[in-house]
């Protein structure tokens, strides 16, 4: 009675997460009524029963009673799992294209397989989507004699698929995919020149593992499939002579971190260097760009954090999963200028043949639905770019989980300090512990601190990917020490006592089960939860705790705080009031500017949608019909006609539709291209607007509708040109010869779709860089005697944030004070009404 209360009351606020399971619960009955007659069938007859209720249409209400009776008993039988109440509601919920929340360990797999089968059985094509391969390839063989007792087909997609492979895959009813196979799977059909050669079928329902992962955090990165064009090596001198160049003297870096820039001295060095060239005349365009790559890899990109180096090759790693990013690689020369700085063979370069994100792909469904552990606190964002509802799944056993309140240092070291001393006290007990931590490079350091500290250990990141599954499911012993990067996501289950539940699992319960550590927070609360989550699964006890330090990323990043003066005690921890709400308030910016992030990246991708969208339909009445003949027979006649006389007609359309598939390939990349540098500089444009303010946005959309404008026209000008000179023989279209050459190879990579970064960006650093170190005065709690800046992190001694008491000061630059800018219009609007929103 309380869930429903509670339920309603939320659904009346109108808030995430307010679906009323009322009727979900209802129909739950009906089905555990309707299981006792299913319990009787043969494996045969259920099958057969479940043939019976095959439609084009969807299942209807009844029909849905009686599938998920079958469909409950069939996972009994086939891999003994019957289905709780809980995971027959949230397949309910998934059937009608809500995104499900249901704790860690309660059960998401079994329910997300009825539910997919549902729709198979409704005449669906089904793909799940998951967070990678390991997931896809486990969860179709996990489920596997489920779908084939309720007689469904099922199939998975990996990186080393075929193409064979993945379109039979892709031909069942029901396909595990990883999201970004499926997307770069899109990007090649999209490419091919032969009907025959695509391996995707028709977008139909998508149904989201980890849905908060791929449907918020990553749905701005941009999947980008590229074609080789040439080597793109870069000088040895240019190499060591970056290395030289001196932060803050040389080189600049902007204060988000995205971008670096050769100061006026810097530029003087490297021109002196490079035997006193100009290097922004137009004949200096090459080597400029290559000392701008050289910079931008010495300087931004970290090995072990951004990059792996392993069996002479540059891997890049997914930073919001910790793995690496298999056959994925950076573009415009970045790839060559990383692998000229680890001195490993430089691969080719090449151009952006086509994109698309995360969003603008499930976009492509008919029907989305999905299933989390944290989906709630990001369901208005759900709701706004996905127009999905959540409904929450209450656990089958009552969470009994203790949460401890995160610890707060100043530096890092005495975070470690403390963070290690702890672990050692906690793995003294026998208790199991999960550590997680935001990068390779961070597990690794973690790890050297634990040896010192002769703590025994395991390490997860991705490095050793491959032994991903079965260190996690190990966790749970007791006496295990785990150390895990990026561990949000990862889907393993973790049961205590080990994977089979018997290595002392009796003493991992009186010990008060896994204990979750986390080495720092992350941008967002939710993904702190998700670590959390992966402890206390299924009325298990549990624990987690959180360290964290005014010198982390997450607050020198998104704080304004260098009117801040903490008071440790002697092993350097903070307890009071400002600095814990320093690092609660920078977080919430985080999540803000996060939101704000994503919000730009679609409106800026949605013309480009739609462009793509009217080229792709030309594209496919090009492939699958005879559009290609049609038109370059009414632009060139007499060469149409002469080459039918010579070659046939047959060989006249193919050479036609290759042609004309080339030129509207062409113009698309040149299109891209051009967008590309339009965006990275179209902010400027609001600065030669004088009184009236130009949005860049909208300067943006009005440059790309002109350049799109003319783009299919072009295409059919440059085909018909190539037409009249093309060399095709009763062999076909020689390409090569007749100038219209595709790609030898083509390769997948994404990228941060952030160029310039948001407005709360720069809102941020126009703050930090208004005052100057030194300018703030003391407060008045705290006097001068009583504070050593020596004391403060590096990180902090010579901030340039806003102080406290300067932020309503007459000090503040004209621009950010009253309407010139310091008013709320200037904030994103996930922080403007907000309580969290950056104090000036």
């Amino acid at each position: 009675m309380a869930l429903k209360i509670a339920s309603r009351f939320r659904r009346l606020l109108q808030r995430p997460g307010s679906i009323d399971l009322g009727p979900y619960e209802r129909l739950t009955q009906l089905v555990g009524e309707a299981e006792e007659s299913v319990q009787s069938l043969t494996d045969e007859e259920l099958t057969e029963a479940v043939a019976e209720l095959r439609t084009t249409g969807g299942l209807h209400e009844d029909e849905q009673i009686e599938f998920l009776a079958l469909a409950r008993d069939a996972g009994k039988r086939a891999i003994g799992e019957r289905a709780f109440d809980g995971q027959v509601v949230g397949a309910l919920a998934m059937l009608q294209g809500r995104i499900v929340e249901m704790a860690t360990g309660e059960g998401k797999t079994l329910a997300g397989a009825i539910a997919a089968a549902g729709y198979a059985v409704g005449g669906r094509k089904v793909h799940v989507l998951a967070v990678n391969d390991y997931l896809a390839k486990r969860d179709a063989e996990w489920m596997g004699p489920v779908y084939e007792l309720l007689g469904v087909t099922v199939g998975h997609v990996g990186q080393a698929s075929t193409p064979e492979e993945r379109r039979a895959a892709y031909q069942a009813d029901v396909c595990y995919v990883p999201v970004n196979e499926i997307g770069f799977d899109v990007l090649r059909d999209r490419l091919v020149t032969d009907v025959t050669d695509r391996v995707t079928v028709e977008a139909d329902v998508a149904l989201v593992d980890e849905a908060d992962s791929v449907l918020i955090d990553e749905a701005r990165v941009p999947m980008v499939l590229a074609g080789a064009t040439r080597s793109e090596a870069l000088d040895d001198d240019v190499v060591q002579l970056v290395r030289t160049l001196r932060a803050g003297v040389d080189y600049e870096i902007d204060g988000d971190g995205r971008t670096v820039a050769l100061t006026d001295k810097g530029t003087d060095k490297v021109e002196a260097a490079l035997d006193g060239i100009n290097l922004y005349d137009d004949e200096n365009l090459d080597r400029l760009t290559q000392v701008n790559v050289a910079l931008h890899a010495e300087v931004l990109l970290r090995k072990d954090v951004d990059y792996l180096v392993r069996d002479g090759k540059v891997s890049l790693i997914n930073n919001n999963r910790g793995r690496v990013a298999k056959l994925q690689r950076w573009p415009d020369g970045l790839q060559a200028a990383v692998e000229a700085k680890e001195a490993v063979p430089v691969s080719d370069s090449g151009e952006v043949l086509d994109s698309i994100t995360v969003q603008a792909l499930v976009k492509r469904y008919k029907s989305l639905c999905g299933m989390t552990g944290t989906a709630v606190v990001v369901g208005e964002s759900l709701a706004e770019f996905y127009e999905v509802d959540v409904a929450v799944v209450p656990p089958n056993k009552p969470n009994v989980r203790k949460d401890d309140e995160d610890r707060l240092y100043l530096t890092v070291a005495q975070k470690n300090e403390a963070l290690v001393k702890h672990i050692g006290v906690v793995h003294e007990s026998g208790r199991p512990i999960l550590i997680g931590t935001h990068s390779v490079e961070e597990s690794e350091q973690l790890s050297d601190l634990l040896q010192a500290a002769e703590i025994e250990h395991v390490v997860l990141n991705a490095k050793n990917d491959a032994e991903e599954a079965a260190i996690i499911a190990e966790a749970g012993v007791p006496g295990t020490v785990t150390v895990s990067t990026q561990m949000a996501g990862r889907g393993t289950d973790i049961r205590l006592g080990g994977k089979d539940e018997t290595h002392d699992k009796e003493k991992a319960l009186e010990l008060g089960g896994l204990y979750v550590i986390g080495t720092g927070l992350h941008a967002s609360r939710r993904l702190d939860d998700q670590l959390r989550g992966r402890a206390g699964r299924q009325g298990d006890p549990g624990g987690s705790l959180f360290f964290a330090s005014l010198a982390d990323e997450l607050v020198s990043r998104y704080s304004v705080s260098s009117g801040l003066r903490p008071h440790p005690d002697d092993t350097g921890r903070l307890t009071d009031r400002k600095s814990i709400a320093m690092l609660e308030h920078a977080q919430r910016v985080a999540d803000g500017a996060n939101a704000e992030l994503h919000r730009t990246t679609w409106q800026y991708n949605r013309l480009t949608g739609q462009q793509r969208a009217i080229l792709l339909e030309t594209r496919e009445k090009v492939l699958a019909d005879d559009l290609a003949a049609t038109e370059l027979a009414a632009r060139a006649k007499e060469r149409y006609d002469e080459l039918v006389d010579e070659v046939g007609e047959d060989v006249v359309q193919s050479a036609a539709r290759r042609i004309a598939l080339g030129h509207l390939d062409r113009r698309w990349t040149d299109h891209l291209a051009y967008l590309a540098d339009l965006r990275e500089g179209i902010h400027l444009r609001s600065l030669a607007g004088g009184i009236v303010h130009l949005k860049p946005i909208d300067e943006f959309n009005k440059s790309a509708i002109a350049s799109f404008e003319t783009l299919i026209e072009d295409a059919w000008k440059d085909a018909a040109e190539t037409f009249a000179d093309a060399e095709i023989t009763t062999d076909g279209l020689n390409e090569e010869a007749s100038g219209i050459p595709r790609p030898t190879a083509t390769w997948t990579y994404l990228v941060n779709d952030n160029p310039f970064g948001t407005e709360a960006d720069r809102i941020l650093g126009r703050l930090r860089n208004a005052i100057k170190p030194g300018s703030a005065a003391e407060p008045e709690e705290i006097l001068p005697e009583d504070f050593d800046e020596a004391d403060l992190p590096e990180e902090l001694r010579d901030a340039d944030d806003l102080p406290e008491e300067l932020r309503d000061a007459e000090d503040l630059p004209e621009e950010l004070r009253g309407s010139g800018g310091s008013g709320d219009d200037d904030l994103p609007d996930e922080l403007r009404d907000a309580d969290d929103k950056p104090k000036r």
